[in-house]
């Protein structure tokens, strides 16, 4: 007997035939003899939309009746699951975040989960229950309904699977499994048997939409298998279709296999450039500007500050994510007198581009050869930034796909060039 996690996102979840289709995959985990956690995200759709009623009520909206709204999705969706587990006759139940509880930081919007207790769960699991949870709230120290982020049900069920010391947390969605781009733009793309947490956490804090950020972090601090799988088709012995593990690089060591160059091709057209023009040469200026945005919890990525010349001025350009553009903007504003800049400028047409792989450790050239390729198809560089396994640049975003295909093809990663 398995102790599992399976969460499904929105797709899965997008109206009765496909909650009826989650509940069946579920009951078959179930009839194993395994005890099963279920986590939930809203039908696909549903949080845009209660996020676009937000900001139509008011571009500055209150975090925390923010939360109260966009909560509402996954509140929906796992009462109907488990009213769909029942009808099966499967023994099933729904817990609200409040009601386990995971106690959450009060960072509205933008939470972090705590502590997760786990006590009545466990027991309901070892009396047969089948426990519905949905993903992305929690509860925070003041006892307000918290949220944890866009894609913040799959920190919930990675979350949820350390607490319960789960042998495995498997996360269903409308992929079947890691590919080294996105297939939509280079059809022969391959998915990976394995990728190690840290390619898988580099890959989806710069655009790979499988697995959200936090939730790859937090899996590879608590050691917490994931296993990326499709909710959609079965295998010819009616159990799911292989799909990637997300692995320690000791394990990929253990089987004998050896690191490749490069693992995958992200792309994030979510990106926003902001630039301050002339901001003062002086020592304070650039935390005058980073200091109040990280007092907001707006995240900063890429950054670029020219060398100041005679003028005794330089400009400070750095990006964060489109959603965050107009509060950013007016943190910004409010700090004028402060930071010293004469002009700011933003612009949304643009795209991160990032390749990434545990290979390039010992391999010198990534760069350039990613500079090289861009060059070629006259695709501009805006801003670079790097890791050890990652280098990202910033372009155009009409030149977005373009790029990807060029690059892809570039580090040999077409299925053509290399058997999968």
């Amino acid at each position: 007997m398995a102790r599992i996690v399976m969460k499904f996102g929105g797709t899965s979840m997008a109206g009765i035939e496909r909650i009826r289709n989650v509940a069946a995959r579920v009951k078959r985990e179930a009839e194993r003899g395994n005890e099963v956690a279920v986590v939930v995200s809203a039908m696909a759709g549903d949080t845009d939309r209660l996020v676009n009623f937000c900001r139509e009520a008011s571009p500055l909206y209150d975090p925390r009746e923010y939360d109260v709204v966009v909560a509402s999705g996954e509140q929906v969706t796992s009462g109907l699951l488990a009213i769909t587990l029942q009808s099966m006759g499967v023994r099933a139940r729904s817990w609200l975040g409040w009601q386990l509880p995971i106690r959450t930081s009060s960072a509205h919007a933008s939470a972090r989960i705590e502590d997760i207790d786990t006590g009545a769960l466990l027991a309901a699991l070892r009396d047969g229950e089948v426990a519905v949870i949905p993903g992305f709230q929690g509860v925070s120290g003041e006892g307000s309904l918290s949220t944890l982020g866009r894609g913040g049900s799959d920190t919930s069920a990675v979350a949820i699977a350390a607490a319960m010391k789960a042998d495995r947390c498997d996360i269903y969605t409308d992929v079947d499994g890691v590919y080294t781009t996105d297939p939509r733009i280079v059809p022969r793309a391959r998915k990976l048997a394995r990728v190690t947490y840290e390619e898988m956490l580099e890959l989806a804090s710069v655009g790979a939409k499988v697995l959200q950020t936090r939730s790859v972090g937090l899996a590879m601090k608590e050691k917490v298998r994931v296993q990326v799988l499709s909710s959609f088709g079965d295998a010819p012995d009616g159990g799911d279709l292989p799909g990637t593990m997300i692995v320690g690089e000791e394990e990929v060591e253990t089987m004998g296999m050896e690191s490749q160059l490069i693992t995958g091709i992200a792309h994030d057209k979510n990106e926003a450039k902001v630039t301050l023009a002339a901001v003062p040469d002086r020592p304070g200026a650039v935390a005058s500007i980073f200091s109040p945005l990280a007092d907001a919890n707006i995240n900063v990525d890429m950054i670029v500050q020219n060398v100041a010349h005679s003028t005794g001025s330089t400009d400070v350009t750095f990006t964060v994510p489109a959603a965050e553009l107009a509060r950013a903007l007016d943190v910004l504003e409010k700090g004028k007198a402060a930071i010293g800049y004469e002009k700011l400028i933003h612009d949304t047409s643009v795209a991160k581009i990032s390749v990434v792989g545990v290979g390039m450790r010992s391999h010198a050239g990534v760069a350039a050869q990613m500079f090289k390729a861009l060059a070629e198809r006259g695709i501009n560089v805006q801003a670079i930034t790097t890791s050890e396994i990652k280098v990202s640049v910033l372009i155009d975003e009409d030149y977005t796909e373009l790029a990807v295909r060029v690059l892809h093809t570039a580090y040999g990663l077409d299925a053509a060039d290399e058997a999968a």
